[in-house]
């Protein structure tokens, strides 16, 4: 064979995400592209702002010598500084370049702070529903994947959190503002949370770190504020991206940003700069660092996805439809009408309309919309949930 029976195994297991996209070009060739409506990939909608777009033709059209040359892998120590400041400024914690390593998107980083963290065998856990990736990127590194159910609204259940703790975490992983539910977790949720491995830690003498995936931080609705972990918990690790709030997904851009207050915190800035550099990504891009340095408090004009979160929540809640109004990120995760969600999916999919199962983000009995999607195809999908919704007797 000529991939190895891992990547085999993993392909044949991959992405629901990925098929259903597959499966919508088959649609376009046979229906035709103006009669497929796809809600399935979370592709930001909206362009870079227009002083981003400025600044990289500045950049572009007055370069600085060597402008284009490796740097230190852990990225410009100017950029990191502006990164520090806007943590230090939004926490009140003393953060500093030292604390920052700019990576390629929030899965870059991910992938840089599991390698770092994880001997063969450590347990991560995760929150059903997750993001389908994690699985791929825990076992990148040798760990095992511990999932852990929430709570009917999506919010975190400690008891179950205690129950799944053991000697072999070494992680646990939350995603807030949360693909793909869009519930983001409040002050509460992360109090409660460090409690528990605070006491994990008192009982064991192990530490176990808290990283979140903020990969949606900005993207969260109605004036609320998405809260940060490290003044909740010391050992607290924040991964996060430019994709969503400056549109900017395909440039790969993002950080870590690692609490002053870690344990081992020298350590493990060293294993980060080191395993960004030994997983190929060397260091993030240049002229992408340099762009957007000067935007930490910048993002795309949440309002525009505000806008279609509430016309599709408040049209699906009419017809019958049941789920929790997303506080952020550009998704709806509804139940389905189907105790089998992949039926109810495929029955979708005959229609034209291109859904994601809940069975792919390990959560089966719901479908993921993605929202980011202009406001005439979410126009004509209602119509086809209207249709679909009548049959089901909603």
């Amino acid at each position: 064979m000529a991939i190895s029976s891992r990547i085999k195994n993993a392909m044949e297991n991959a992405s629901w995400i990925r098929k259903m996209f597959e499966e919508g070009q088959r649609l376009k060739k046979e229906l035709g592209e103006e009669n497929v409506f796809d809600l399935t990939l979370g592709n930001p909608l909206l362009d870079p702002p227009d002083e981003l777009r400025k600044k990289m033709i500045v950049l572009l059209e007055h370069p600085e010598p060597r402008m284009h040359a490796y740097m230190q892998n852990a990225g410009y120590p100017f950029v990191r500084k502006k990164v520090a400041e806007f943590y230090k400024k939004e926490t009140g914690i003393g953060f500093t370049e030292d604390n920052i390593v700019m990576t390629c998107g929030a899965a870059g980083g991910l992938n840089v702070v599991l390698k770092t963290l994880l001997d063969v065998g450590d347990e991560v856990i995760i929150f059903a529903p997750y993001f389908p990736e994690y699985l791929f990127y825990i076992e990148n590194h040798c760990g095992k994947v511990v999932i852990v159910r929430t709570n009917e609204d999506f919010s975190l259940n400690m008891v179950r959190v205690e129950e799944a703790i053991n000697e072999r975490t070494k992680v646990v992983l939350v995603n807030s503002p949360n693909n793909p539910t869009g519930v983001m977790y409040g002050q509460y949720h992360f109090q409660a949370l460090a409690e528990v491995l605070k006491e994990h830690q008192r009982k064991t003498g192990k530490t176990v770190y808290l990283i979140n995936d903020a990969a949606y931080r900005k993207i969260v609705y109605d004036g609320r504020k998405a809260p940060y972990i490290f003044p909740f918990y010391n050992n607290s690790i924040e991964v996060t991206s430019h994709s969503k709030d400056l549109g900017l997904a395909g440039e790969r851009i993002g950080h870590i940003a690692v609490s002053p207050e870690a344990n081992d915190l020298k350590s493990i800035i060293n294993g980060l700069i080191f395993s960004n550099r030994t997983l190929g990504y060397v260091n993030a891009p240049a002229l992408m660092q340099r762009a957007v340095a000067d935007f930490q408090h910048t993002s795309i004009n949440i309002m525009e996805y505000q806008k279609r979160r509430d016309y599709l929540f408040e049209a699906l809640c009419e017809m019958g439809y049941e789920m929790v109004k997303p506080e952020g990120a550009f998704y709806l995760f509804p139940r389905s009408p189907e105790e089998d969600d992949i039926v109810f999916v495929r029955k979708l999919q005959k229609k034209g309309l291109l859904v994601t199962p809940g069975i792919g983000f390990g959560t089966s009995g719901y479908f993921r919309i993605s929202y980011a999607v202009p406001m005439e195809v979410l126009e004509r999908a209602v119509s086809i949930f209207d249709e679909v919704a009548r049959e089901y007797g909603l």
